[in-house]
């Protein structure tokens, strides 16, 4: 089978969509060849069998240069291709729509987010399925939604029990996300700060990673930073820039727990990729109640509740059965074999 697959972004050291890379190598491996779109292309290393075009972002090209990029790579492409597969962006699908059915080909869009916005809306009423990795993840109330779970490299990310703490008394928290408000650092600040003055802990690092991708998100990251000044957490809390996927592991590693107080609504793959390398976690994430008790979770924009259960949580020891849901219902091979599936007759 061959695939053409449109993604936003392929490059080896993005600190955001790096994991894409490994995603495509697995496709490498179950597809006679891969046709691969990146709005933006920057370093990668792909096997022979991929074929890797740019619409030019990188390049400065305007949207509607991206377009007419996109329909020429179509034209040339959809007829060596059993069907196109729209990684992380309705408006690939739409854009993708006249010439995929023109040219008789199966139309697949990835959707995960608790948002429901008009580009998703038409993209479910172009595309033939829309895969997502939970009930919470596409919303829509149509019968094109169908849940594949998400996709974690479980070789990839796992616990190495002989690399240990330096500082076996002191517990490391981590959080790595984009610097958007919807990701809401400022509620794990304030944890810490409820935990170190009010709770006098003091055997505490808390790490986050990210990295400013444009003006507002380096506002928004000062903005953090003088908050975290305000409340002297300097010698708790620290600011680190944003690793690519292949740099995580070793992230996970130095973390006993990692926090996630995203607003999205969706299973961010990042919690799944700690539970799958061994870290206890913390999200307020409504998805994550299908498949985490009430000890890994805690309410939404509240820095209170996020300090109590990240106290509570500071001496259990490692869970492998958190490793194990990764393991049966998001790792990465099944949910390229559930992709591929899509294309069948």
């Amino acid at each position: 089978m061959r695939l053409l697959i449109i993604v936003q972004r392929v490059d080896f050291n993005d600190d955001n969509l790096s994991f894409f890379h490994r995603i495509l190598e697995k496709f490498s491996e179950k597809l006679e060849k891969v046709f691969v779109v990146g709005l933006q292309v920057g370093e990668h290393h792909l096997p022979e069998n991929v074929e890797v075009f740019s619409l030019g972002k990188e390049k400065g090209y305007s949207k509607i240069r991206q377009f007419f990029r996109l329909q020429k790579i179509l034209l040339k492409r959809l007829s060596e291709s059993d069907g196109v597969y729209c990684h992380m962006g309705s408006i690939f699908a739409i854009a993708a729509f006249p010439l995929t059915k023109l040219f008789g080909k199966k139309l697949v869009l990835w959707y995960a987010h608790g948002a429901l916005p008009w580009k998703l809306r038409l993209a479910e009423k172009l595309a033939d399925v829309i895969v997502t990795s939970s009930p919470a993840g596409c919303r829509l109330p149509s019968k094109k939604v169908e849940v594949v779970g998400q996709a974690i490299d479980t070789e990839f990310f796992r616990y190495n029990p002989n690399i240990t703490n330096k500082y076996p008394n002191v517990t490391n928290v981590l959080y790595a996300a984009r610097l958007v408000p919807v990701k809401d650092h400022k509620t794990l600040i304030e944890a810490v700060n409820i935990l170190v003055s009010q709770r006098n802990i003091k055997n505490i690092k808390v790490r986050i990673l990210g990295s400013p991708a444009s003006d507002l998100q380096l506002q928004y990251l000062e903005g953090l930073k003088n908050l975290a000044k305000d409340y002297k957490l300097e010698d708790y809390l620290e600011f680190f820039p944003g690793v690519s996927f292949f740099e995580m592991p070793g992230q996970f590693q130095w973390a006993h727990l990692f926090v996630n107080p995203s607003n999205t609504g969706s299973l961010d793959k990042v919690v799944l990729e700690a539970m799958a390398a061994g870290c206890l976690v913390l999200t307020c994430n409504e998805a994550y109640r299908e498949i985490l008790s009430g000890r890994y979770l805690f309410e939404k924009k509240n820095p209170e509740d996020l300090a109590e259960k990240i106290l509570n949580l500071m001496k259990t020891p490692r869970d492998p059965s958190l490793r194990e849901i990764v393991v049966k219902n998001h790792n990465l091979n099944n949910f390229i074999d559930k992709i591929i599936l899509k294309f069948n007759p």
